[in-house]
């Protein structure tokens, strides 16, 4: 299954960036079809659209984590799991692209790099697209490292 494809298709579907990234994964969440897609709605665009806070592929990535983190024991050890977690998440992001914040982004307007492999792989060019599928090309990463 590529996520990435998934993901690129539900934003050009109307869906917004944290949707788009937590809907890719909403064969793996187990909820009802369409509630990730709902639950993200409100984070596209910086939250809101405002684009003054977090990418929404940032949110919509944090949200498939924190759905997916196979965790379980003591409600404070899997707090602080999730936490760092979703913590070096955001840094990856971060690493790839210099930035999180929405408005960051957009000024920056990232193209295809070396550093997003399924941007190249998809031949986008429009910088939301990059940001959307490198977000779910970094949790799908992360979810093979803690995976049992």
């Amino acid at each position: 299954m590529d996520r990435c494809a998934i993901a690129y298709k539900l934003h050009h579907e109307g869906y917004n960036c944290a949707q788009a990234v937590v809907g890719a994964f909403e064969d793996r969440i187990g909820l009802p079809q369409g509630a990730v897609l709902t639950a993200a709605g409100g984070f596209g665009g910086g939250l809101g659209g405002s684009h003054e806070e977090m990418c929404g592929a940032v949110s919509g990535g944090v949200m498939a984590l924190s759905l997916l983190a196979p965790y379980t024991g003591e409600r404070a050890e899997v707090k602080r799991r999730v936490y760092a977690l979703c913590k070096d998440f955001r840094r990856r992001f971060a690493a790839v692209f210099g930035v999180t914040r929405c408005g960051d982004l957009l000024a920056a307007r990232p193209g295809v790099t070396d550093k997003t492999p399924a941007a190249q792989r998809l031949g986008l060019d429009k910088h939301c697209d990059i940001l959307i599928v490198t977000a779910v090309e970094l949790v799908e990463a992360m979810l093979e490292e803690i995976a049992p």
